[in-house]
């Protein structure tokens, strides 16, 4: 199954329209990338760790950096798809790449 991030947005405004706090989903997202960094820290031995399936706990820490920077988007209305693919056309302007990814989707 895939899933749109439309249908990810939409999913987590349901999920926080009530109770969601910008600066209290900010705080949780700050956290989760500081838990992102303390895996690869581990991982590339700066940090002591007994665990040894780090692509998974990497995996799983970066879906809650997703879920919380899709859910401040979600309950502001930002229209992600949309902001990915403006940012991505200015940004290959801006490095002078050959492509954007709006052309590599038509492809």
């Amino acid at each position: 199954m895939k899933v749109s991030i439309t249908d990810y947005e939409n999913y987590l405004y349901d999920h926080y329209k009530s109770h969601g706090i910008d600066t209290s989903l900010f705080m949780k997202l700050v956290e989760e990338v500081g838990e992102v960094a303390e895996v690869l820290n581990k991982r590339d031995g700066r940090k002591a760790s007994d665990c040894e399936n780090f692509k998974e706990q990497l995996a799983n820490e970066l879906v809650d950096v997703i879920h919380y920077a899709f859910a401040i988007a979600s309950l502001n209305q930002i229209d992600l798809n949309n902001a990915i693919i403006e940012k991505d056309k200015k940004a290959s302007i801006k490095y002078n790449h050959t492509t954007n990814l709006e052309q590599y989707l038509t492809k």
